[in-house]
């Protein structure tokens, strides 16, 4: 059995998939993608972007409301599949979509095809097709294996979504800046060839005829590459040679500003900085990111999943939704966390775990941890005696 099997089950696909009719979309287009040619995680700068995407996204938590599907519940409580926990299934989650602008998500099964989890695929192409009056997704892995599942239970998040209801476009904008940096690396690499090899010119004047000028390079060719011995690792010269220098190579780099530009570019198109890459922020500078970026995709992982797995009715009439949080406060400078936690714990506006987890502190036991401390001059105006008993 292998891996296609251990995600979607051992569930036969149904015999007409492979004739079913391609789903058009309100654009038009053919709803037949691959991947982007450019292999924009090839380049260094941009998997530091897409590493500080993931790093930061791989530490939301996993929130579950509502009572439907208990067995799957008490099994996204503990990791999203038997393959990753938490912090890699969300890692990779925010690294394809930051890379290919569409992320697909899909259920993993048991044999029987009762849902366990969820998995991130990456697949080489997909295409939309209808079956039964229904839209299905085909995707086509690079191992060339291909399974079709509806579209209703595949999880697809996407940024720049512009002409395609449900795929994010491709990252053929970055392909200017993809050139700039593959050419200077490139010249840097010529530059370090070429700066372990000596060429000299050398001119001479003393030539009858054309014939004259290939017999000379013949015989000095022969003398100085084809006999070792005579050679000796020496270039020499005869004395009918005259103006004789060496050729130095250099290759060519692009100056800093040029640099500072190419890195902006990469900075503005994945919303980040070299602070965040660097892991040099906080306070606001990382709230700002978090709100711009991390709090997006925690938003739209949320309506992805709850959307997989539960129907409108339980996510409407009962409540039923998968979120996903994070503890902004903690990314605060200490002089700010400090403020925060004798604000909050003032007001009563936070259990003493939270108050502990601003401070990265192992929890209380309960009930001490689901506590809410709060100074003796607040009471609820409501009551005549404050609520007190």
């Amino acid at each position: 059995m292998g891996m296609l099997e251990m995600i979607f089950g051992k569930r036969e696909q149904p015999a007409k998939l492979k004739n079913a009719q391609i789903f058009r979309m309100l654009e038009g287009y053919t709803p037949a993608w691959t991947t982007w040619r450019g292999s924009i995680y090839e380049s260094e700068l941009i998997r530091a972007a897409l590493d500080a995407w993931g790093r930061h996204t791989a530490k939301l938590k996993p929130n579950i409301k509502g009572s439907a599907l208990p067995e799957l519940q008490n099994r996204l409580k503990v990791r999203p599949n038997r393959f990753q926990e938490w912090s890699k299934f969300l890692y990779q989650y925010a690294t394809v979509l930051g890379a290919r602008n569409t992320s697909f998500l899909v259920k993993t099964r048991a044999e029987d095809g009762t849902p366990t989890g969820v998995i991130n695929i990456v697949p080489e192409s997909w295409e939309l097709i209808e079956y039964e009056g229904e839209p299905w997704i085909r995707f086509i892995m690079p191992n060339n294996k291909r399974r079709a599942e509806r579209l209703a239970e595949v999880g697809i998040s996407t940024r720049f979504q512009y002409r395609n209801e449900l795929f994010g476009e491709n990252n053929e904008a970055m392909k200017p800046v993809l050139d700039l940096i593959s050419m200077q690396r490139q010249g840097i690499t010529e530059g370090i060839k070429n700066g372990n090899s000596y060429r000299f010119y050398a001119k001479s004047d003393n030539w009858a005829s054309d014939e004259d000028i290939g017999e000379e390079m013949e015989r000095y060719n022969k003398f100085t590459f084809g006999n070792k011995k005579a050679a000796g690792g020496v270039l020499l010269f005869p004395n009918t040679y005259d103006d004789i220098h060496e050729m130095k190579a250099s290759g060519f780099t692009i100056d800093k500003e040029q640099q500072a530009h190419i890195e902006k570019n990469v900075y503005d198109y994945f919303g980040v900085n070299e602070n965040i890459i660097q892991n040099k922020a906080i306070g606001d500078e990382w709230l700002a990111f978090y709100e711009g970026l991390i709090e997006w995709i925690a938003i739209q992982l949320s309506e992805t999943m709850s959307g997989m797995f539960y129907t409108d009715r339980e996510r409407m009439g009962y409540g039923n939704e998968i979120f996903f949080t994070s503890n902004r406060l903690q990314y605060m400078s200490n002089k700010d966390k400090l403020e925060a936690i004798k604000t909050n714990a003032d007001r009563g506006l936070m259990t003493r775990n939270e108050l502990r987890e601003i401070e990265n502190l192992a929890p209380l036991q309960e009930p001490y941890g689901s506590q809410i401390p709060a100074r003796g001059e607040y009471y609820n105006v409501n009551e005549p005696d404050g609520g007190e008993e």
